[in-house]
């Protein structure tokens, strides 16, 4: 087992880390739309915050020597599922290989954001 970490997408703000790899496999912790430059959440609306997300995620999965492609399954939360279209069509852009996806919504997400998503990918 070992610990991934990357300084291009967010510091954990917990006691945890930005990805374990393990078995072949990469399981992401989830991310939300913290900008690692800053970290502080700047995107606003659920198409830029999922823009934000999905950067996060492929720089995780990068650092641990995979690719959003080798996706083989997420769990997405949303704040609000009546974003759930607008989620999908940004999630679309960046998920091509349509990986295995639980999406479920929350009733509240870390520092207030609209959508959190993990991965678990093949490395």
């Amino acid at each position: 087992m070992e610990k991934v970490y990357t300084p291009k997408a967010p510091d954990a703000i917990g006691p945890y880390t930005q990805a374990i790899k393990a078995c072949g496999m990469v399981f992401t912790s989830g991310q939300i739309a913290i900008n690692p430059a800053s970290g502080n959440v700047e995107a606003e609306g659920i198409e830029a915050q999922t823009e934000q997300v999905c950067k996060n995620l492929c720089e995780v999965l990068a650092a641990a020597g995979t690719s959003i492609d080798k996706a083989v399954k997420t769990t997405c939360f949303l704040a609000e599922m009546s974003d759930f279209a607008a989620f999908n069509a940004v999630y679309g852009k960046y998920f091509t290989s349509k990986p295995a996806r639980s999406c479920v919504a929350a009733k509240q997400l870390p520092k207030g954001v609209l959508v959190e998503v993990e991965v678990i990918a093949e490395l």
